[in-house]
């Protein structure tokens, strides 16, 4: 691993970008997106040394990359962005994470916030209710081995043509919520039988849901086109793969050892075990990963249905009334091949992303046609207590970035630290105060994911917005939390 002390090697090339230079054993150049701001925070954390190991790796093109949220992670930073040539690069669990395609979905509705005023907190007690939280949590749905590799391979399709859901929720999800290439029998026996009973799941962590009121538009044109409007409830969910999804990437991480030393791969550290994109392992490996990515998509739609059965009882409306569309789904864990220009030449590339998300320009075949003239929506949430963005993807991303962007706020504080110096029932108390109705299944959880834990999501995203890597479109203010 490359030692890089103080003072931080990091070199500012304008007022949003940060190259870090090529060293010994580098192939590229990193480059990390962030205000001057933010860069003491990320020299300290050490993340820029793990932008410098990814680009060590074989077939790198183009640049290694870090978004503004950038933080320590399981080999790739967390934040991370790297592309790959199919012939000569490679493939690595560490690239995409353990929460195989953790992301988040935005649902819009008809409502303001004076019609459910009063309904705030049934809703957040009955949605509790319904989708199970927590640690280990387990749903409503029991599936056999069989029915668990229908999910695996069909994803949120699979969801739909159970009754959880529309066709409609298909076009607004990345993919159409199944990656092409998933192979359930790639999946191991731990793996399956991790994910038989946690459909429908919130999970633990930094997951949630959320009922929001938009507080601020910035571009009337895109919010219009994503049916947003000032002072509308949207509903946000934020969660991923579960058990199996982490089941898949352990497996993973420990087959690939031996392939990393098959192909005779040096590594700057021994978390980015990797193999060979078109290699059996490499292959292997994105099949089995790729089908983690439809169960999440599975389960964010049947949350979905849970969330809309819910506000049809509390309300006593029906659900034509309330709305509740979903305006899309992304992911922000994820590894896809993908059409980019290189050196002026369309080639197929190999790109992962770890804690960012995609955010193509207007235009793009692979966005739903009611958004070609405006962009992908790029869903970013905050923290209990601090507002969500909605954003467009832009050109200049696809040209910079491999059409990818920030995902979220970012840690800057440790679990454990964090909970030295937070305490759960204080901060129920101080949300409640600011009117956000809190709920979660452990106070011990409400001090891990505590705001100060976290960037200042108002920044990250605003080094986006400025690096013009993704554009402002709505931004959202938290009414009801329940975190996993």
């Amino acid at each position: 691993m490359e030692n890089f002390n103080a003072p931080c090697p990091l070199k500012k090339l304008d007022d949003w970008r940060w190259e870090l230079p090529r060293q010994t054993g580098m192939n590229t150049e990193g480059l990390v997106f962030a205000s001057e701001k933010m860069i003491s925070a990320i020299c300290g954390d050490k993340a820029h040394q793990q932008v410098a190991n990814v680009a060590h790796l074989p077939g790198i093109v183009g640049k290694s990359l870090a978004m503004p949220d950038i933080h320590w992670g399981y080999g790739f930073p967390i934040g991370g962005v790297a592309a790959f040539d199919l012939t000569s690069g490679v493939i690595s669990p560490g690239g995409i994470g353990y929460d195989i395609c953790c992301g988040i979905r935005l649902l819009r509705t008809n409502l303001k916030k004076a019609n459910i005023e009063n309904k705030i907190q049934k809703l957040i007690d009955n949605m509790f209710y319904n989708i199970p939280s927590g640690v280990g949590s387990t749903g409503k749905i029991a599936l056999k081995k069989e029915e668990v590799k229908q999910v695996l391979n069909e994803g949120a399709k699979w969801a739909v043509k159970k009754g959880y859901g529309t066709p409609e929720d298909l076009k607004h999800t990345e993919e159409e919520g199944c990656l092409s290439g998933a192979n359930a029998d790639k999946v191991s026996s731990r793996a399956l039988e991790r994910g038989h009973e946690q459909l429908g799941t919130l999970g633990a962590g930094n997951h949630f849901l959320e009922i929001q009121e938009v507080e601020q538009i910035f571009d009337e044109t895109a919010a219009n086109a994503f049916g947003l409007f000032l002072g509308q409830i949207t509903v946000m969910i934020h969660t991923g793969s579960r058990g199996l999804g982490y089941q898949v990437c352990d497996d993973s991480i420990r087959n690939l050892q031996t392939a990393t030393q098959k192909y005779a791969i040096r590594l700057p550290d021994r978390q980015l075990v990797c193999a060979p994109v078109e290699s059996t392992e490499g292959k292997d490996y994105f099949s089995a990963m790729a089908a983690a990515a439809n169960y999440a998509w599975a389960n964010r739609q049947i949350i979905t249905h849970w969330v809309r059965q819910t506000f049809t009882e509390v309300l006593g409306k029906k659900q034509t009334e309330i709305g509740l569309e979903l305006v899309y789904d992304v992911a922000h864990n994820i590894g896809k091949f993908e059409q980019h220009l290189h050196n002026g030449k369309p080639q197929k590339l190999f790109v992962h992303r770890k804690g960012a998300t995609r955010a193509f320009p207007a235009g793009q075949a692979s966005i739903p046609e009611d958004y070609k003239t405006v962009g992908q929506p790029v869903i970013v949430p905050g923290t209990m207590g601090t507002a969500s963005y909605i954003l467009a993807g832009t050109q200049k991303a696809m040209y910079e970035t491999w059409g990818s962007t920030c995902h979220g706020a970012g840690r800057v504080m440790s679990r454990t630290e964090s909970l030295r110096n937070v305490r759960g029932r204080q901060l129920v108390e101080e949300l409640g105060k600011k009117g956000i109705i809190l709920k979660a299944e452990s106070y011990k959880t409400l001090a891990e994911e505590a705001p100060q834990a976290y960037k200042d999501v108002n920044l990250v995203v605003e080094v986006c917005h400025q690096a013009g890597i993704s554009k402002k479109v709505a931004k959202m203010r938290p009414l009801g939390v329940i975190k996993g």
